[in-house]
């Protein structure tokens, strides 16, 4: 069963990020990697979160990425979500019950404005640390909601998020 779990932040989550980052630019091709991010809750210092490392991988070519990224991610131990019903991105997994548990995300998508959405709602739980710990009471809560439910437990997600990015948005740029 591969259950939604919440832990407390773990300080060994920024190398493990890193570790496999090298990993991946080591077997992706340079011309086809924009940029690789960590993100999700482990790239926010002190977060509760599921245990598992979200890398958000930019390419320059989706088409070209599900031709060359599928067979090297594999090797590095990685599972292709091949009906995947969201064409804007490719989704890989590595680790999955009842096997082992899942370590982490990759997920591929073109640079576009998703990269940039995932990156303002991390970098403002950074900066705002009581609503991180408004998201991780709220994780916690769902985690207990829908234990087996991970689609649930994302979805319970959205409204916090979305209500978080029209803060952003309503920021002035620094």
């Amino acid at each position: 069963m591969d259950e939604v779990v919440i832990v407390e932040y773990d300080p060994r989550w920024p190398n493990m990020f890193e570790e496999e980052e090298a990993r991946i630019a080591e077997v992706l091709s340079r011309a086809l990697v924009v940029c690789i991010e960590h993100i999700g809750s482990t790239a926010v210092s002190g977060l509760a979160a599921k245990p598992i490392i979200d890398l958000l991988v930019s390419v320059h070519s989706l088409v070209e990425a599900k031709q060359v990224a599928v067979s090297p991610l594999k090797e590095l131990g990685y599972a292709y979500w091949l009906n995947n019903p969201d064409p804007q991105r490719m989704f890989f997994v590595k680790g999955l019950p009842p096997n082992s548990p899942r370590t982490h995300h990759i997920h591929i998508i073109e640079s576009d404005s998703i990269l940039r959405e995932r990156l303002l709602f991390r970098d403002y739980l950074r900066e705002h640390p009581d609503e991180a710990f408004r998201y991780a009471q709220l994780k916690r809560h769902l985690a207990q909601q829908f234990l087996t439910d991970r689609e649930a437990y994302t979805s319970g997600k959205t409204e916090y998020i979305q209500s978080i990015m029209q803060k952003v948005r309503q920021e002035p740029a620094s």
